[in-house]
């Protein structure tokens, strides 16, 4: 059964992930916080990353660096560190690497399922969704837990066959992430944006081709950059933002914008509920068990229509919303969802 142990022990935890920084994503992201969050809880955590491998570039992502015959580095990792539970995040190298030590060493572990990486490929190079399903399914049988961050995702990878799956959401940084009333006046507004990878699985021409007043942006980097901002002269491309840049960002936005119909979660669009701007989205995997319709988003079929609804909601309702949703109460069910060592005998 996967729980923590009846007295919450601190544990050693060790995360096993092909994504890490510099990439700057929603994966990275939530196993930033999930870690400090762990560490603040009391609990040893090490983490298992590219850092220290050969790498190479992903095909059609050279952002993303894949390690090179990993398996023997992995294995010691986890011997020198010696975990009470292990979670393998990604279905990378790294994490098929631990996967394999973990099955030949018969010791439980977890995985996650953070991205709808079937889509991904089929929007890149057109391989058939049930391939790489089938492949992912293989993935993540062995595990004792697959964590998925919303129900609708849960149901979605029950009806493909998975098993095991368990709940672990999202939180936000309320402190970066915060409403400002006293936004610039100067401005060309509205200012409809949107914040990302700028990547092809994004979806961002839906957004781009919109007929919509006032002003869009585009915050963030990725391999569709160069050629979107060729196509669409007149939005603004501001590149990669972190930290209180981005938040900023985030605050002069009057409506965010979420094209994408392949995310499993979408953290951005916490991120700006939190600073008070509303969503507009598809009402898809990911927007419809994040935004609450009418109160922080608008969510339709036409984005168009949603943007502009969105448009009229009360940024301090919006705000108010997304104050609830916590990196603790994300990284108890994190925990909760861990099989220790232990409890598996």
């Amino acid at each position: 059964m996967s729980m923590t142990t009846p007295d919450h022990r601190p544990m050693r935890i060790l995360i096993v992930t092909d994504a890490w920084a510099p990439q700057i994503n929603g994966v990275v992201i939530t196993l930033q916080n999930t870690i400090r969050t762990l560490e603040d809880l009391g609990h040893t955590v090490e983490t298992i990353t590219p850092d220290g491998f050969r790498t190479f570039p992903c095909p059609t992502y050279p952002d993303i660096s894949l390690s090179l015959f990993p398996g023997r580095e992995v294995a010691r990792q986890i011997v020198r560190f010696r975990p009470d539970a292990i979670h393998i995040a990604t279905e990378g190298p790294l994490g098929i690497a631990a996967r394999r030590y973990c099955m030949r060493a018969k010791q439980p572990f977890t995985t996650a399922y953070h991205t709808q990486f079937p889509e991904y490929v089929h929007a890149r190079i057109r391989l058939p969704l049930a391939i790489t399903y089938r492949w992912m399914r293989r993935f993540h049988a062995p595990a004792s837990a697959l964590m998925v961050a919303t129900p609708d995702i849960r149901r979605r990878l029950e009806t493909r066959g998975f098993t095991n799956l368990v709940m672990w959401s999202r939180g936000v940084d309320t402190d970066l992430f915060r409403a400002d009333p006293n936004r610039s006046p100067d401005l060309a507004r509205p200012i409809f944006a949107y914040v990302g990878r700028v990547a092809v699985e994004k979806n961002i021409e839906a957004f781009l081709d919109l007929d919509l007043p006032g002003t869009k942006w585009v915050v963030g980097d990725g391999p569709a950059r160069q050629e979107l901002e060729r196509r669409y002269p007149h939005a603004r491309f501001f590149g990669m933002k972190s930290g209180e840049e981005l938040a900023w960002h985030y605050r002069q936005a009057d409506v965010f914008v979420f094209p994408s119909r392949t995310d499993t979660f979408g953290l951005v669009m916490l991120e700006a509920m939190a600073c008070g701007t509303p969503v507009a989205a598809y009402p898809v995997t990911g927007p419809i068990d994040v935004v609450t319709q009418g109160v922080t988003g608008v969510l339709d079929e036409d984005l168009r229509v949603a943007a502009l609804g969105a448009l009229r909601l009360p940024r301090k309702a919006v705000s108010a919303k997304a104050q609830g949703s916590t990196w603790r109460a994300a990284t108890d069910q994190f925990v909760n969802g861990l099989c220790p060592l232990n409890a598996a005998d």
